[in-house]
């Protein structure tokens, strides 16, 4: 049997909040925990450590806020945790940013799994890593697992200013990349999608500077084309109001089978008219122009929630990582989509961060690493 519990706490001391949200986990082998940047992060998890000692642990911060079935919990201070005992043993393992950012991923996998006692792949595994190279980490974590179904997001700040920090019990950075590995005889379903719609308009990558600056669409300077795309004016494209206007409507790259669409959002408009991504791209691949609205935003919580469900019914628990770009582009309506996931919850015990990135998968298909995304995920018995 598999048993999840959440709990939060608004203490502005690090280590008493930290001792507070757990203070009802006795016995529990594992913890996400999500948190303010406001927090010295090291007390927060020896606070967690002090009300459940032996318990694993690993997070990030998120921003602005959590959700769990009390709602949001957010401000200056807060912290939101979900714990797992039961039929489950969890490797946790973590470092800070190397020189090469696959062998760094290598050394973490090699090291989750001899933390969990084991010399074989996980049954499933999570990854937070700070926003900049998520897929060299994953596929140095692929070296030496295979192909294992993952699920996680990238540490998120308050206000995109480079803040953040991810942890694994002791370690805590601002720059490198944590995993958490599960054995465990119990179900494990994800729902990863941007929840966008797929309109008719797309071009070909024809050029890049390194794996995050889209040069060129079909030839033509990137916000020139998303200008003609979405009817918008070039100049309000420029600087940080790139990812406030795309938001709604962000670039898209359909995997090989058609079965997922990643998303790719625009984050800083250049002056040479590229764009700067907050995922990697390829030359010679096909990039979609997508639509969606606030509205739509705020509904594909339960939409989300509900497909997942058909996936794994009788869940015992939901971690739901929700991208922060959609949560600033809820804005005020917030409660609005806080209100959709504890709908489609119900009674079953959930705990959803914001995210500067998004990873998950398909069947079938490979692990992902996103933007504007929601990777939704349920556990059972």
């Amino acid at each position: 049997m598999l048993n999840i519990k959440v709990g939060s706490s608004q203490l502005q001391d690090a280590f008493e909040a930290g001792k507070a949200a757990a203070g009802a986990m006795a016995g529990a082998k594992f913890a996400f925990v999500y948190s303010s940047v406001n927090y010295d992060q090291a007390a927060l998890v020896k606070g967690v450590k002090a009300a459940v000692p032996g318990i694993a642990v690993a997070g990030n911060t998120s921003f602005t806020g959590v959700v769990t079935q009390e709602g949001f919990v957010g401000g200056d201070h807060f912290v939101g945790i979900m714990s797992m005992d039961g039929d489950v043993t969890a490797g946790v393992a973590g470092s800070a940013k190397g020189d090469c950012a696959e062998t760094v991923g290598k050394s973490v996998a090699e090291a989750a799994m001899k933390n969990a006692g084991k010399t074989c792949p996980p049954d499933f595994f999570y990854m937070v890593a700070s926003p900049g190279e998520e897929e060299s980490y994953l596929k140095g974590i692929t070296q030496v697992i295979g192909r294992v179904p993952f699920f996680g997001g990238s540490a998120a700040d308050g206000d995109i200013s480079g803040k953040w920090k991810l942890f694994a019990d002791e370690m805590v950075t601002g720059d490198g990349v944590a995993v958490a590995f599960f054995y465990t005889g119990g179900k494990f379903a994800n729902k990863y999608t941007g929840a966008y719609g797929e309109s008719k308009k797309s071009g070909v990558i024809t050029k890049v500077n390194g794996k995050r600056c889209l040069m060129e669409i079909d030839g033509i300077p990137a916000i020139k084309k998303y200008a003609e795309w979405s009817g918008k004016d070039v100049e309000k494209l420029k600087g940080g109001n790139l990812l406030v206007e795309t938001i709604c409507n962000p670039l898209g790259v359909k995997d090989r089978l058609g079965d997922l669409i990643a998303i790719r959002h625009p984050m800083f408009g250049n002056d040479d008219l590229s764009m700067n991504i907050g995922s990697d791209l390829s030359e010679n691949t096909a990039v979609i122009y997508m639509e969606g609205s606030v509205d739509k935003l705020i509904k594909s919580n339960s939409e989300t929630l509900q497909a997942l469900q058909e996936k794994l019914p009788n869940a015992k628990g939901y971690y739901l990582v929700h991208c922060g770009g959609r949560r600033a582009g809820i804005g005020d309506r917030m409660e609005e989509a806080v209100a959709e996931i504890k709908k489609a919850a119900g009674n079953v015990p959930f705990l959803c961060q914001f995210t500067f990135g998004e990873y998950g998968f398909e069947k079938d298909g490979n692990n992902t690493c996103g933007g504007l995304m929601l990777s939704f995920t349920a556990f059972g018995d």
